[in-house]
């Protein structure tokens, strides 16, 4: 009762306020995972470093998917998955599906829209489809999907009342655009892109069983990592899909 007490007293804060994030006593413990695709480290730690409220583990993947492989005392309420890595076994596909059962969050940052290429489901999970290579699937010829680096992306707030978007303004932002994946019933839109070599959905949150699940597209490098309207985002997302 203390602690539901306490919790309740800081989102009292937080509205009366009118900004900032409010967190439970403990600050909420997150898995940061990277491996597959290059990045720029320091920058990208400093960004979640500079995040207040949460306890961050970095774990690269060293074989593809081995976070997964034993689940028992998850000491997670979110993932950030920041990895672009393809295998994953029966086993931890299970444990994965598992997780979400029992509302453990997910953010899918830029480039992991592209991991776990030849698992079906991951689309359901994360709400899109990125084409490393044309495939014909089911009789269907999909096309290779594109990206495009150093693009000012003019991003547009779709729905500024959702807890993700709560003080993010439209911004532009430096960054990496991606184009041609397909996307999954069920998201709802946060942020759209009109720039010619973007898709026009950038981010959107949706519900997998019992778990929230974020999907960021932008997010590629030092100039997306330093954007303040983009920190915001993250750090917001972040809290929504770990809070249950």
């Amino acid at each position: 009762m203390k602690n539901r007490f306490c919790v309740y007293a800081l989102l009292v804060i937080f509205f009366v306020c009118g900004g900032g994030t409010a967190f439970p006593e403990e600050a909420l413990r997150i898995a940061v995972v990277t491996g597959g695709h290059g990045f720029e480290e320091a920058p990208f730690r400093e960004m979640f470093e500079s995040f207040s409220g949460f306890e961050f583990a970095f774990v690269e993947l060293k074989e593809e998917s081995e976070i997964f492989e034993d689940i028992t005392n998850w000491p997670y309420q979110a993932v950030v998955l920041y990895n672009m890595t393809q295998t994953i076994s029966q086993k931890r596909r299970d444990n994965m599906i598992a997780l979400l059962e029992d509302g453990v969050g997910f953010i899918v940052l830029h480039h992991a829209i592209a991991a776990f290429q030849d698992w079906p489901e991951y689309r359901k999970i994360i709400g899109a489809k990125y084409w490393l290579e044309k495939t014909e699937e089911n009789g269907v010829i999909h096309e290779k999907s594109l990206w495009k680096e150093g693009v000012d992306m003019k991003l547009h707030v779709e729905d500024a009342a959702h807890p993700v978007m709560v003080g993010v303004n439209d911004f532009i932002i430096h960054d990496e655009t991606y184009k041609n994946y397909d996307l999954e019933p069920g998201n709802h839109l946060l942020l759209s892109c009109d720039a010619p070599t973007s898709q026009k959905e950038v981010a959107w949150a949706r519900t997998y069983r019992n778990a929230k699940i974020c999907l960021i597209q932008p997010g590629h490098g030092k100039n997306a990592y330093a954007n303040e309207n983009f920190r915001r985002l993250l750090r917001q997302a972040i809290q929504w899909v770990a809070m249950k």
